[in-house]
C-alpha cells in the first residue's frame, strides 16, 4: 500500500509517534529538515553529550595539527571524506543522496589555522564558527561532519532503539566510521536499517539535537551582534565576503560573540520536528474559520483551507503525526487535503487501523454552505486507493438528513465510514485543545460513535 510522505515506521507497520521516541523518524523519500547542531552537544547536562563533543571538536582540530605539521594533503583528505553523512538523512535534499566538498573548499577552511593565530595555537572549542569565517561552509556541512566524527556512537544509538522498537536491521558494510584513536576514517560491518527504495543503511539520530539553525550561524551573528556592537554608524554595510574576510582579520571579535552565546546557553534548545500553535493562536483561528462566509468571494475557501490546516495539524498532535497537505482535482473541482499518519496511538485510531485499512487518516477540507453527495462521492472514490475505507470531510454546517444517509448506506453496502465535521466540532475540539482537559481527538471518536450507533446492526 502506497501512502504520502512515507517514514521507515509506515513501511514496517510499526505504530509509533514522534513525540515518544528519542529519535527524529526518517522520512523514505526525503532528507529530515533539520541538523545536528554540536552546541546542544556542548550545552547538553549529559556527559556522555559532553564527551561526544569533545571528539568532534578534537577530531576537527586534528586537522590543524595535520597542516601544521605539514601533512595538508592528509587533512584534506579527511575532511573531504568528513564533509558528507547520508546515512543520517538530515537536511533538505529529495533525492536522500549529498554530495562531498571539493578540494578547494577544503583548502580555504583549513587554512585558517595558518592564518588565525589563536586557532593556530589552541584550535577551536566550537567548530561551527567556520560558518562565520569561510565561505560556502553552511550548517549542513557542521551537521554532517558532526555526524561522521561520532558515527560510531549513532551506530550502537541505531542499534539500540532498533531493538527498542522492533525496526528490522541487516547487516552492512559503511565505509566511513572515524575511529579517534588513529584519526582515521575505515570500512566497518554492522547491522542497521536499511531505506527500502535506495537500499542504503539508516542512522537515527537523537531528536535533542536537532534545530533549524546552529546556536552559532552568519545571519544571528550579523543582526544581533556585528549590526548592535560592532558596525560603527554611516559606514557601508559589508557585503557577505567583506564580512568574513573582516572577520579572520578580527577573530577576536568572533570569539567575543561566541562567550555572549554560551552565556545565553539556556535559550538554546533543540527544535521538535512539529511544533503545536499556542493557544492564542488557536483561539485566532477557529474565530477566522467560524466568521468566514462558505464559498468562494473574496478567497475565503483558500482562508479557510489555510486556517484549518494550521488548525487540525496541532489540535491533532500527537495523536495523529501530521504528514501532507495536497490538493488534487476531481471532475474539475480543485479540493485540498490534510493527510496524517495513522501511528494507531489511541484505542480509537487503532479500530480505524484494524476495521478500515487506514495506514494515514485524509480530511477534505470543504468551505460550502451545504455539503451534498457529489462531496461524499467524490472523497469516497479517493478513498479506494491508498487510504483504506475511512475518511473525514471538514465543512462549515451539518450535513441533511439525507446526506447522512448517504453515509450510512455507504457503510451498510461498501464498510465504508465518512465523518462529516462542521464549525460546532472545530469549535469543539479547540475548547478542548484550550483547556488541555481532554483530547481533541476524543471529539472525532465521539462523532464516530455516534456514526456507528445510526448505522444498521
Amino acid at each position: 500500500m502506497s501512502i504520502v510522505r512515507p517514514r521507515l515506521n509506515d513501511f514496517h507497520n510499526i505504530p509509533i509517534t514522534q513525540e515518544e521516541v528519542d529519535f527524529a523518524i526518517p522520512f523514505i523519500d526525503e532528507d529530515i529538515p533539520l541538523y545536528v547542531d554540536p552546541f546542544l552537544l556542548w550545552k547538553s547536562p549529559s556527559m556522555q553529550d559532553n564527551s561526544l563533543h569533545l571528539l568532534i571538536t578534537n577530531s576537527f582540530n586534528h586537522l590543524g595539527h595535520l597542516v601544521n605539521k605539514g601533512m595538508e594533503k592528509e587533512a584534506i583528505d579527511l575532511l573531504i571524506r568528513a564533509s558528507e553523512c547520508d546515512e543520517a538523512g538530515l537536511g533538505n535534499s529529495k533525492t536522500k543522496a549529498g554530495k562531498r566538498i571539493g578540494e578547494k573548499l577544503a583548502v580555504n577552511v583549513l587554512s585558517q589555522f595558518k592564518s588565525i593565530p589563536q586557532i593556530n595555537k589552541n584550535g577551536f572549542t566550537h567548530f561551527e564558527e567556520i560558518q562565520l569565517l569561510v565561505d560556502n561552509f553552511s550548517k549542513d556541512r557542521v551537521s554532517d561532519i558532526a555526524c561522521n566524527f561520532i558515527q560510531s556512537f549513532l551506530v550502537d544509538f541505531t542499534i539500540e532503539q532498533s531493538e527498542k522498537y522492533g525496526i528490522p536491521i541487516e547487516k552492512v558494510k559503511l565505509q566511513n566510521i572515524y575511529n579517534s584513536k588513529t584519526n582515521s576514517f575505515g570500512e566497518e560491518e554492522t547491522h542497521l536499517p536499511i531505506n527500502p527504495s535506495t537500499k542504503s543503511p539508516i542512522l537515527l539520530i537523537p531528536k535533542r539535537w536537532l534545530k533549524h539553525m546552529p546556536w552559532l550561524n552568519s545571519d544571528d551573528y550579523f543582526n544581533n551582534y556585528y549590526i548592535s556592537k560592532i558596525h560603527k554608524e554611516g559606514n557601508d554595510f559589508p557585503d557577505k565576503i567583506k564580512l568574513l574576510d573582516f572577520n579572520r582579520h578580527n577573530y577576536d571579535i568572533v570569539q567575543a560573540y561566541t562567550a555572549i552565546k554560551e552565556k545565553q546557553l539556556e535559550n538554546c534548545k533543540n527544535d521538535p520536528l512539529f511544533t503545536q500553535i499556542p493557544v492564542t493562536s488557536a483561539k485566532r483561528k477557529i474565530s477566522t474559520i467560524t466568521k468566514l462566509p462558505s464559498g468562494k468571494s473574496d478567497n475565503a475557501d483558500r482562508k479557510y483551507e489555510d486556517n484549518t490546516c494550521q488548525l487540525m495539524a496541532s489540535l491533532l498532535y500527537p495523536h495523529l503525526d501530521f504528514a501532507s497537505e495536497q490538493s488534487r482535482t476531481d471532475s474539475g473541482v480543485l479540493i485540498r487535503d490534510l493527510i496524517f499518519y495513522n501511528n494507531t496511538s489511541t484505542n480509537f485510531l487503532k479500530e480505524i487501523y484494524n476495521d478500515y485499512g487506514s495506514k494515514q487518516i485524509v480530511f477534505e477540507l470543504k468551505n460550502v454552505h451545504e455539503v451534498n453527495r457529489d462531496h461524499i462521492f467524490q472523497l469516497n472514490r479517493y478513498l479506494n486507493d491508498q487510504f483504506g475505507r475511512f475518511g473525514i470531510i471538514v465543512t462549515r454546517n451539518p450535513p441533511q438528513k439525507k446526506v447522512f444517509k448517504n453515509t450510512i448506506d455507504l457503510w451498510s453496502g461498501q464498510r465504508r465510514c465518512i465523518l462529516i465535521l462542521d464549525d460546532s466540532d472545530l469549535k469543539m475540539m479547540t475548547q478542548v485543545f484550550i483547556s488541555k482537559q481532554r483530547d481533541p481527538i476524543e471529539v472525532i471518536k465521539k462523532k464516530y460513535v455516534e456514526f456507528i450507533r445510526a448505522c444498521p446492526s
